[in-house]
């Protein structure tokens, strides 16, 4: 039978002398909830940036210290207890929430310890206005290991906590849009041109009256830092702007971001797109932002979402854009999203930006158990090198083969 030990804020107990164990964080709501786990001296500093894990850092130097889940309502840290660093005296758990979100809106979080010697309980029910909160910790004792349920509450978001336990943050500078700069009417002129290369190509490829609703999804992960600072994103951007302007059935791009997490931005057009990328989200942000990682799946999830279940369609198909610089490794998830998605009528075009690895990218043709080839993949070593006209041709080149099987398929009506 399971030893269960429920504790309240304050409360301590012993864990275990070594083994691994796990440190589950729960909640109810649908809150998002940034959880990151402090591997702390005895001076409560970290020895460095490695020892904070969290989304965009899933272990430390050790590996002694895992984050294994990372879901919307569930965190689960693995801990081998003999493998932490002699130097490490505490692991604190901590939650923070991104905006002006409070821990009044979060229900239901508890944090759960499972060990040799049974459960942990801790129930967090008394937390109002706070941004941040330090949860729990597990620390040493003597020659043991014991856990302590601390609910303390944290004066700002989850840069400044990392910043209190000696995390150096340094975020990149981002260029300022000086207001007193009137507004140029060139990058009006230059949508305008685009949109006639565009129809070149949409007449070369017979479907200049085909009409889809169009997406941008843009890769923010860390390493893409110099293409957002240099306006090769902003760029990239009006040129797919262009394909909305002329596909679209109102006109609209819709907008992604994605790193370790993802988000939605507002959609736009070629009326109100000025300094669009400056405005929404100018550089990738570890604190704060989406973080620095590469976590494909969610945003894909999310677009399936928004196309099929928020906003449905059987007469006009989704057509994404997928901008990304590699390091793709969550291959069999990524693959698994595509073959759910080829019944139903989404286009994925994948364009890589470098070098890089693109994993499963790179073996879409031969990618089986889809109902239909639902997605494409090429890579430009210089997106700013390549001409509109090839880049127009090269987007649109397995699209209108797309459609005719979609329509033969019954996906596309």
């Amino acid at each position: 039978m399971t030893n269960i030990v429920s504790l309240q804020k304050g409360g301590n107990t012993i864990l275990a002398e070594s083994g691994t164990i796990t440190v589950e964080l729960r909640w109810s709501s649908t809150s998002i909830l940034d959880v990151s786990s402090f591997l702390v001296g005895a001076n409560g500093k970290v020895p460095s940036d490695a020892y904070m894990v969290f989304y965009n850092q899933e272990t430390e130097p050790e590996r002694s210290v895992w984050l294994t889940t990372n879901e919307t309502n569930k965190v689960v840290f693995t801990i081998q207890l003999e493998k932490l660093s002699p130097t490490i005296q505490h692991c604190f758990f901590t939650a923070t929430l991104e905006g002006n979100a409070t821990f009044a809106t979060v229900q239901g979080l508890s944090i759960t310890v499972k060990s040799s010697q049974g459960e942990v309980c801790y129930q967090i029910d008394d937390a109002t206005e706070e941004r941040a909160l330090v949860l729990a910790e597990v620390y040493r004792h003597q020659a043991t290991f014991k856990f302590r349920a601390i609910g303390r509450g944290f004066n700002g978001g989850l840069k400044p906590l990392a910043e209190s336990y000696g995390v150096e943050v340094e975020e990149p500078e981002v260029p300022s849009i000086s207001s007193s700069e009137p507004v140029q009417e060139v990058h009006l002129t230059k949508i305008d041109l685009l949109k006639k290369k565009v129809s070149i190509s949409l007449e070369k490829k017979k479907i200049a009256f085909e009409k889809s609703r169009i997406a941008v999804v843009f890769d923010a992960s860390g390493s893409m830092t110099r293409l957002y600072q240099n306006g090769t994103v902003q760029r990239a951007f009006e040129r797919v702007l262009a394909v909305a302007a002329c596909m679209d059935d109102n006109g609209e791009l819709d907008v992604w971001f994605f790193g370790s997490k993802f988000m939605k931005t507002r959609s736009v057009t070629e009326r109100d797109f000025e300094d669009y990328i400056q405005q929404t989200y100018p550089v990738p942000k570890m604190f704060g932002g989406l973080g620095s990682g590469n976590n494909e799946p969610p945003v894909m999830k999310d677009i399936i979402r928004h196309y099929v279940k928020k906003e449905p369609r059987k007469d006009i198909p989704a057509y994404i854009i997928f901008f990304s610089d590699g390091g793709i490794y969550k291959d069999k998830e990524i693959a698994k999203i595509l073959i759910d998605a080829s019944q139903h009528n989404i286009f994925w075009q994948f364009v890589g930006l470098g070098n890089a690895n693109y994993g499963v990218l790179q073996k879409l043709d031969d990618l089986p158990g889809r109902f239909i080839d639902n997605a494409d993949f090429f890579a430009l070593d210089d997106l700013d090198k390549i001409t509109d006209e090839e880049l127009y041709d090269r987007l649109l080149n397995e699209f209108p083969q797309w459609l005719r099987k979609a329509r033969a398929k019954g996906i596309l009506h």
